[in-house]
């Protein structure tokens, strides 16, 4: 990949909010589709003007082309205008605020599946080429390091299917959602798509009437205008691009306190608002029970988002998780089981989206910690035996550790199917290895170090060596040999405790 080093040019100023016009308009390739898969790259200085245009990465080992180096986002301004049907591309304007950690001739952002008709830095029209799913922004004049800049793209945003995709917009049976994780929040917006990056947001929904929109975090205006509502929400937290949420259908909003005083509300279709009640309503209990267990929930509201789609999945999204209805209306499903599903997905609040993986492989402290909390209430609501179900996935580790690659380690997602990093090896294989860590330093410095764990991280990114440091740290004693075996290993270890357990041999 050619890399040139590259200096600020002596025109070259501090960048601003301010709106710095010229004269005339920079012409810009015509309105541009943005498709295909990205390339790697590394974090140095970018691309010299003179350099052909090329995609950009942060160099993840699962996902080596998410994200761009160079710069460090602060804030999302998103604007969406929905046309009253999920079949067609909303219009919108993607403004990013964010501060240089490089000089740099180009800004790469990660961008697919959208068309866009024109971009801005600090106001002045600037020149842009799709380039892989990398939307590369020449400014007029290059940016310094450590400046400000803001960058503005009017866009669309398309609901319909990516090819080979999933995820993105959620079309719903009266509007859409939002399901991006893990590398499909740029299907949707302009964004430097990776959970290193984490950012404030501010969300505006237009809608026709008839329409109620809902975004993550807390409501700041409304506004009607000629048959139109304009919704706006803004987060108090930053929050990685993959759990940004939008709701739009024909949805009533219900509200209730939680602990602290703390607002919930939830958003369901309106026609299921009684039916759905009896599962809401458990919502401040089970936060109450969670926030015994590590400490107050972390953000300024919480609720849950009951869509009527067929999404196979439900998603942390930050303070307003997915959900399917289906999920708390089919008969099929246990009591006890729905409701360890709701605590796995709020307790992600704390660990996923407060203290948020610095890497995919780090996903593990996601999914293992939410298994984990999910497992514990049910047995300690419903009598579900914690060490009959982590006996069991201890049988089975070895072959999820052969199918997807040690809990730590996972390895890279199938072709054509991103999603595929989701494997047991992440959640029941890693639950099983906070399981083994329990036995291995007691209940009193496990419990101890969760609540750490989430206190000392809020708001930021992690990884794997930061639980592995704390854990030591807690317990008095270096579990590097430990958590070497239980997160690198091939094999799984003998279970501290429980010497009779035994391992099914992969197939």
């Amino acid at each position: 990949m050619p890399l040139t080093p590259c200096t600020p040019a002596p025109r070259a100023r501090l960048r601003t909010f301010g709106r710095l016009k010229r004269p005339g308009r920079l012409r810009t390739p015509g309105r541009l589709k943005l498709t295909a898969l990205l390339a790697s790259a590394v974090s140095v200085c970018l691309l010299a003007a003179s350099a052909p245009a090329t995609p950009l990465g942060v160099g993840d080992s699962l996902f080596p082309y998410l994200g761009n180096p160079g710069y460090d986002v602060a804030s999302y301004h998103l604007s969406f205008t929905y046309p009253g049907t999920n079949s067609e591309p909303l219009q919108a304007v993607t403004t990013i605020g964010a501060w240089t950690t490089a000089p740099l001739d180009r800004v790469n952002l990660d961008f697919a599946h959208g068309t866009v008709d024109s971009v801005e830095v600090d106001g002045e029209p600037a020149a842009f080429t799709g380039v892989g799913e990398d939307l590369v922004v020449t400014p007029e004049d290059p940016l310094p390091e450590g400046s400000w800049t803001r960058i503005t793209v009017r866009h669309t945003s398309d609901p319909t299917p990516a090819r080979n995709r999933d995820g993105g917009w959620v079309r719903t049976a009266d509007g859409l959602a939002m399901a991006n994780q893990a590398d499909v929040a740029h299907l949707v917006f302009p964004c430097n798509d990776h959970p290193s990056d984490k950012a404030m947001f501010t969300i505006r929904v237009t809608v026709p009437d008839g329409y109620t929109a809902v975004a993550n975090g807390l409501p700041t205006g409304v506004q009607r205008a000629a048959r139109m509502t304009t919704w706006t929400y803004s987060t108090q937290h930053p929050m990685a691009t993959e759990l940004a949420q939008v709701s739009i259908g024909r949805s009533s909003v219900l509200h209730r306190t939680g602990p602290h005083d703390l607002p919930v509300r939830d958003v369901v279709p309106t026609e299921d608002s009684r039916a759905l009640e009896p599962w809401l309503k458990k919502t401040p209990g089970q936060i109450a029970w969670m926030e015994g267990k590590v400490g107050r929930y972390p953000f300024e509201t919480y609720g849950l988002l009951m869509a009527d789609a067929d999404t196979g999945f439900e998603l942390e999204t930050q303070t307003l998780s997915l959900f399917e209805r289906d999920l708390f209306t089919d008969s099929a499903h246990p009591r006890w089981y729905v409701e360890s599903i709701m605590v796995h997905e709020l307790s992600h609040q704390w660990f996923g989206d407060s203290v948020t993986p610095r890497t995919w492989s780090d996903l593990w402290l996601n999914e293992g910690h939410a298994i984990w909390y999910e497992a514990l209430y049910a047995e300690e609501k419903a009598k579900r035996s914690m060490e009959a179900r982590m006996k069991a996935a201890y049988k089975a580790s070895d072959g999820w550790r052969a199918a997807g690659g040690p809990p730590a380690a996972p390895k890279a997602p199938d072709p054509g199917n991103k999603i595929s990093i989701f494997r047991p090896n992440v959640y029941e294989g890693a639950a099983l290895v906070l399981y083994a860590l329990r036995q291995e330093i007691g209940r009193p410095a496990f419990e101890q170090l969760e609540r750490a764990w989430v206190d000392r991280h809020q708001d930021a990114t992690a990884t794997t060596e930061d639980f592995v440091g704390l854990a030591s740290e807690i317990s008095g004693r270096d579990l590097g040999g430990f958590f070497e075996a239980w997160l690198y290993g091939e094999k799984t270890p003998p279970m501290p405790g429980h010497p009779d357990w035994s391992r099914r041999r992969p197939a």
